[in-house]
């Protein structure tokens, strides 16, 4: 049976780099789920004008995530993967979407919309056996999203970023009561995982 690792944590944290160094670890025993921010058509217009664009991105990010889930269910049905997953379903509903709700970007109707459909999705989708947690401040998060130099993610505010660690945190102590054993919180400032052997 497949086991399943979701990398979790705010814009610029180092999901991906995780992610795809757990994957060359564990070499052809795992599979690499990475986020597709490239196929989402509406990402640069939500940067452009976040309360315009806020409910067709979300909904285009629950509907990619779910499709890569259906596409990696298919392929391991009969083996024992390790599923590497960057950003899982769960940010979306229960940190991203609420934000832009909290924050006046999506009205409530359209919010209500997304929620029954995030809610229905999620009961068809199996677990996390482990979710690690990168944390880090906005500044080292500031810094990164400049060195990686997304030209989108650059209008991102400070007030922004500083909404969505908020809910990671709200959202990272609900699972610290609910499921512990399935939750490792990393300190992303700390530690190096990428270029130190040490960290890693």
């Amino acid at each position: 049976m497949s086991k399943i690792i979701a990398i979790a944590g705010n814009v610029g944290v180092g999901k991906t780099s995780l992610a795809e160094r757990l994957h060359k670890r564990w070499g052809k025993k795992s599979i690499l789920v990475l986020e597709a921010h490239y196929a989402n058509p509406y990402l640069a217009d939500f940067f452009n004008d976040m309360k315009r664009w806020a409910f067709n991105n979300q909904i285009a990010f629950l509907s990619l995530r779910f499709r890569s889930w259906l596409d990696v269910r298919e392929s391991t049905q009969d083996t024992d993967s390790l599923i590497i997953i960057d950003r899982s379903i769960y940010e979306d509903g229960e940190i991203f979407a609420r934000t832009l709700f909290e924050m006046g970007f999506m009205d409530e109707r359209d919010y209500r919309t997304y929620r029954n459909l995030y809610e229905t999705i999620t009961k068809l989708l199996p677990e996390p056996d482990l979710i690690v947690y990168l944390r880090a401040s906005v500044p080292f998060l500031i810094g990164r999203i400049i060195k990686r130099g997304r030209t989108y993610e650059q209008n991102l505010t400070i007030h922004y970023l500083n909404m969505l660690n908020r809910k990671y945190e709200a959202w990272i102590k609900r699972l610290r009561n609910e499921c512990p054993d399935k939750l490792l919180i990393i300190d992303a400032e700390q530690y190096d995982f990428v270029n130190n052997e040490e960290d890693w």
